[in-house]
């Protein structure tokens, strides 16, 4: 096995305390019972904003073929409605098998205070028990319902910005070429953390974290089985639901937004990241690239490290920069 990239001091030594259960390989014996447990939320929506001024609105929208699924809404409570204002479309992580709605999105809290912006996640069903192309369709379905919402909820349907963590921004991915694919919704910029982008397990950081860190390449395999089953690997796997495969299909990733992509250089999914900045390179579009020198999968869940604390505030900046706010007055520049 090659030799993997070492963690970063900080983050192993809290690796190194962490329960056990963190750096365990997922089977399909376990995945039950680990689903049950991580696929509701622990916290309570006060908890989870923390004493920010931010109300909380629950919607029932319709998902893949006709489906209930919820969304969630996060605004600050006293504000303006505005034409100006963006909104972020948060996807959640999990293994594309387990997670909710809150899980890994307190960065985006920030951005509800500092943009005025609106954030909205999405409650999408997951694997097994709705493998693809339900939990992408799922996401499309509140791309599409948060698209014509922006006079209600006051945002710029111009500037939705798609978010996802892990697994979540492997189906925001699949979501964007889908939009790209349908021709629409707009989305104007995707921001995918450590996204979970190809089911065939062929890149050097696969088999470097073979067996060791944080979702190893068997607990990929499981979270890939269990998405796509029979076809997992094989040649008939649709660019949305492995979007590295659209690197080498007919249009590649043409006519993608701006892009901002990162992840650890202990990191499972390491390569196949670069290799989907480069394919949008390849075709002269735009996209943002961090590798964090030793940063294991999900490093930026944990809040105190250094490592996590800069790289949280490069995807802060960039998101300052996209959205067009002007970070001395606190105001949208002029178009």
């Amino acid at each position: 096995m090659p030799t993997p990239c070492p963690f970063n001091p900080e983050l192993g030594r809290l690796l190194a305390a962490a329960p056990p259960e963190l750096t365990a390989t997922l089977t399909l014996e376990t995945l039950s019972g680990l689903s049950s447990v991580h696929s509701e939320p622990s916290q309570t929506y006060a908890e989870f904003i923390g004493g920010r001024d931010i109300r909380v609105t629950d919607y029932t929208i319709l998902g893949y073929q006709g489906a209930g699924i919820r969304i969630t809404i996060f605004c600050r409570s006293n504000r303006e409605l505005t034409a100006k204002a963006p909104a972020f479309y948060f996807i959640h992580g999990g293994g594309m098998v387990m997670g909710h709605r809150l899980l890994g999105a307190d960065f985006l809290l920030p951005y509800v205070e500092e943009f005025d912006g609106v954030f909205a996640s999405v409650e999408y069903r997951v694997a097994p028990k709705y493998p693809y192309p339900v939990p992408v369709e799922d996401s499309y379905a509140g791309l599409v319902w948060l698209s014509t919402q922006g006079e209600k909820l006051g945002f710029d349907p111009e500037k939705i910005m798609i978010v996802g963590a892990s697994a979540g921004a492997g189906i925001a991915a699949g979501v964007t070429l889908l939009a790209r694919d349908r021709d629409g919704p707009r989305i104007a910029w995707q921001l995918l953390a450590s996204p979970m982008l190809d089911d065939r397990d062929t890149t050097l950081s696969s088999r470097q974290y073979e067996n060791h860190g944080v979702w190893d390449a068997n607990s990929n395999r499981t979270g890939w089985s269990a998405y796509l089953g029979d076809r997992l690997g094989g040649p008939d796997v649709p660019i949305y639901a492995a979007p590295a495969r659209a690197v080498d299909s007919e249009l590649g990733l043409v006519n993608l937004p701006h892009t901002y992509l990162d992840v650890g250089s202990a990191d499972v999914f390491r390569d196949e990241i670069v290799a989907y900045a480069s394919g949008i390179w390849a075709v002269g579009g735009k996209a943002d690239l961090h590798v964090w020198a030793g940063g294991f999968h999900a490093f930026d869940m944990w809040v105190t490290p250094r490592l996590t604390r800069e790289a949280l505030a490069a995807r802060h900046n960039w998101v300052r920069r996209m959205v067009g706010q002007d970070p001395v007055f606190q105001a949208f520049e002029a178009e």
